[in-house]
């Protein structure tokens, strides 16, 4: 069957990013053919773009990393899913296109009350969140959490676990306006990015320890949270947001200029200052489905609230929703919408 998908042949830019008409293989095995009704965006999406994504394919590819749809076909193995079942699901790059034939074993039913746009929202950044701060920072009832970028995707999902878990959630954001939000999902206490953060951080605290740091920005915003960090404190780094091109092309500059004033800890005072760095990319778990599948499924027991939406796109805007990504403005998730 045909398909329409954004490929990029050769990274560096969003320009190179096209729009194509494509053939779409059989089903096999296990595999399903979904016919997808919405795509989830993340930062991944754009660093792969750019091609400063470890993880990007080498060659031509198409990106993204979450989907919703139906299914419209199955292989001869599928064992748990019947054609029109409504799922949403996770895919290592492929999710930029009108259908895609993927592993049931990377999918999941749709809840009843979900629309496309929910479940196309919720896996990656509800699962970055969950890894985070369930299986590596282990949070507990009363831990004072700080997580940056709170506004953004997994910084809502990251204030709902921490509200479940009755510890003390702080979020940093690039501006107040963004409180309002902050309050809805579970924060108690919140900050803007500023010269002064140590010293705001100090006073929110009050003399309590800062048990936990979820870190995606880098620079010194990283350093200056591990020396905020009491003994036998957690920090785990997911991403470095500070390395994101604002324009449609790469300024090299500005990327080898971050790079080499990056943080850097030393591992002996680590030792004696009691404090830890965890850092992980999810997209491992995309190689270890049994892994996933138990993350997710321990996620799910949670009973969450819906992701916060807070920006939708059409298919035909896709470059426009990977600008708004870049510009830093955006609140939760950007939903590509797909007809």
């Amino acid at each position: 069957m045909q398909r329409e998908a954004y490929r990029i042949e050769k990274t560096g830019s969003i320009h190179n990013l096209q729009r194509k008409k494509e053939l779409l293989p059989p089903t096999e095995g296990d595999e399903v053919t979904i016919e997808v009704k919405a795509i989830g965006l993340n930062f991944a999406d754009v660093f792969s773009v750019y091609g400063l994504y470890s993880a990007t394919p080498k060659g031509s590819f198409i990106p993204g990393l979450e989907f919703s749809g139906k299914i419209i076909k199955i292989g001869p193995n599928v064992k748990d899913f019947e054609v029109g079942d409504q799922v949403f699901g996770v895919t290592r790059f492929g999710a930029y296109t009108t259908h895609l034939n993927i592993s049931e074993k990377t999918i999941f039913a749709l809840p009843k009350d979900w629309s496309m746009q929910d479940g196309a929202a919720f896996a990656v950044q509800a699962l970055t969140a969950y890894y985070a701060l369930v299986p590596l920072a282990q949070v507990k009832e009363g831990d004072h959490v700080l997580v940056h970028s709170a506004a953004g995707g997994v910084g809502i999902m990251a204030g709902h676990i921490i509200q479940k878990k009755k510890a003390i959630a702080i979020g940093l954001v690039g501006d107040s306006r963004k409180f309002s939000i902050l309050k809805e999902v579970g924060y108690e206490k919140f900050l803007v990015r500023s010269p002064n953060f140590k010293d705001e951080m100090k006073k929110i605290l009050d003399g309590a320890p800062l048990k936990i740091v979820l870190e995606c920005l880098g620079g010194r915003y990283f350093q200056d949270s591990y020396d905020l960090l009491a003994p036998m404190g957690r920090l785990v780094t997911y991403g470095s947001a500070n390395f994101t091109p604002s324009k449609s092309f790469i300024n090299w500059f500005s990327i080898v200029y971050s790079y080499l004033t990056r943080p850097k800890i030393d591992p002996l005072s680590m030792i004696s200052d009691n404090k830890s760095v965890m850092g992980f990319n999810l997209i491992w778990l995309w190689n270890e489905i049994d892994d996933l599948r138990k993350h997710f499924s321990d996620l799910m027991m949670l009973s969450l609230p819906k992701q916060t939406i807070g920006h939708e796109f059409t298919f035909d805007s896709l470059h426009d929703a990977l600008r708004s990504m870049q510009s830093g403005h955006t609140i939760g998730k950007i939903v590509i919408n797909v007809p």
